[in-house]
């Protein structure tokens, strides 16, 4: 690696009077052009680097090399955030004839694209044993606000505004009570049983004319398949609320069971995840909201129909929760999700969830022997560690992840769920072989035992990355955002 480029900001490489473009002649007469007003020019030029097009090149190119991406290694928490997205996704969402598409064109002109939204309506529909979806929120905790709203909705267009009240397990996501809260709704906590599950000893006494709901995610976030949801929607069904999927851990249950069929009224997709589009780094994203026969006339506006002579529209129904988002929702990760879809047909859809399953119990059946395992049993595509077994040397499940990153490796998700102090949670998903696999359970033995052997060595981890432990409080509370601050700010021995 180049050290004039490696790690160094752009700032450090400029020289005084060097110019890495030139803008052509101006041929427009600048009489009949907007002037910018005096009051919003700048007093003083922009102190911006110097730099030819060849630095400039350089130094991005080898920024970019130092990033980790599923392209590049192995993301051991893939159904959560970096799932594997084939490259003919991107190919045909890079299409000129869907990129050079304007949302306000006649429904005439884009008979195609509106196609694409009412074919990944209807198969999202039959994938999750709904009557109808909706493409447009824009990711998933945007969905589940858009679900709950749903519901909500539903309650009030029905005269039973009491219900106000929506219950959520002890180990949901974290957006869980906070779309709740956004909704307007109070939230209930549900406890788990020591197996992992809802308790529905403690879910009874919760029921009542006030509840609109509850929310569940299944397999749930500790990767354990919640075997009472036929219980549970009986007894919510019974007090007059709607079942919510978050259907953020859908990806197991693809090709194997419906949530519609375990009796769920409302759902939504992360398209993002389960069917395939890259959005580490917070972006792109889709949540889709699916519902049950007799809910569809409360679905956001717009939503495309397709009419009896053939054609396809976009509607707004008079009973609608109203409108969540510009236009029909986020267009490149719809036809994303739509190539995947394709692509596996519904034969090979069902292959999904076995092999996400297959990956999952694998790496844990194999790390059991280091490190703690606190809820036995199979998992579905997802589990969670309580850090290692011996932990008498202090070493935390933050080390282990530190480490990983020496060995080439991204670190899974830790402390979370909030169940467990050290939690580390690994979701391999179905396309890993298992070979990486192997390798992945091997480092992760090796630095079971580094532990052991050389703690401070695991403890002082990464060694080898451009940059090295860091000091997450003190950039949290001071973090320096410009290369001013920079300048002005003492170097620390850790950065």
């Amino acid at each position: 690696m180049n050290n004039r480029y490696y790690g160094k900001l752009i700032f450090e490489l400029s020289k005084p009077g060097r110019v890495g473009y030139s803008l052509p002649y101006n041929h427009c007469d600048t009489h009949h052009l907007a002037e910018i007003p005096e009051q919003l020019k700048r007093k003083q030029a922009a102190k911006l680097p110097e730099v030819d097009e060849l630095t400039v090149v350089r130094h991005y190119t080898n920024m970019s090399n130092n990033n980790f991406g599923v392209d590049t290694g192995f993301y051991p928490l893939g159904s959560c955030t970096m799932k594997y997205n084939p490259k003919i996704n991107e190919e045909i969402c890079n299409l000129p004839e869907f990129t050079s598409l304007h949302p306000l064109q006649p429904d005439c002109t884009i008979q195609g694209a509106l196609e694409v939204y009412y074919n990944v309506q209807k198969s999202l529909a039959e994938i999750a044993g709904l009557s109808e979806f909706t493409l447009n929120p824009f990711a998933g905790a945007h969905g589940e606000l858009t679900g709950l709203m749903t519901m909500r909705t539903y309650h009030m267009k029905r005269g039973d505004l009491k219900r106000t009240k929506v219950i959520v397990p002890d180990s949901a996501h974290g957006t869980n009570p906070a779309s709740a809260a956004v909704c307007g709704l109070e939230v209930v906590e549900v406890k788990s049983t020591p197996e992992g599950t809802i308790d529905v000893d403690d879910l009874k006494p919760l029921l009542d004319d006030t509840i609109a709901g509850i929310m569940m995610t299944n397999p749930n976030t500790l990767g354990i398949f919640e075997k009472e949801i036929p219980e549970i929607a009986k007894l919510v069904h019974a007090c007059g609320g709607l079942l919510y999927y978050d259907g953020a851990n859908l990806n197991p249950l693809l090709g194997k069971c419906r949530p519609g069929d375990m009796g769920f009224d409302i759902m939504h997709i992360n398209l993002h995840k389960t069917f395939s589009t890259p959005h580490g780094g917070g972006g792109p994203g889709s949540g889709p909201i699916g519902v049950r026969a007799g809910l569809e006339e409360y679905l956001p506006n717009p939503r495309v129909r397709k009419t009896n002579e053939g054609k396809f529209m976009v509607d707004f129904d008079k009973n609608s929760l109203g409108s969540i988002s510009g236009f029909l929702g986020n267009f490149a990760v719809v036809l994303r999700a739509y190539a995947y879809i394709l692509t596996l047909g519904k034969e090979n859809v069902k292959m999904v969830g076995p092999l996400a399953t297959l990956n999952a119990n694998y790496v844990k059946e194999s790390l059991k022997s280091h490190y703690l395992l606190p809820i036995e049993g199979i998992c579905k595509h997802e589990f969670v560690f309580d850090g290692l077994i011996d932990k008498s040397t202090d070493v935390t499940t933050l080390d282990v992840a530190k480490r990983l990153l020496d060995y080439g490796f991204h670190a899974p998700t830790i402390y979370f769920p909030m169940l467990f102090h050290q939690a580390l949670m690994i979701e391999p998903t179905e396309n890993e072989s298992k070979e990486t696999l192997d390798e992945f359970i091997a480092i992760m033995k090796k630095i079971a035992e580094e532990a052991i052997s050389d703690p401070d060595n695991v403890k002082s981890a990464p060694h080898n990355t451009p940059v090295r432990r860091l000091d997450d409080t003190l950039a949290a509370k001071h973090p320096i955002v410009t290369y001013a601050e920079m300048l002005n700010d003492t170097p620390s021995d850790e950065a």
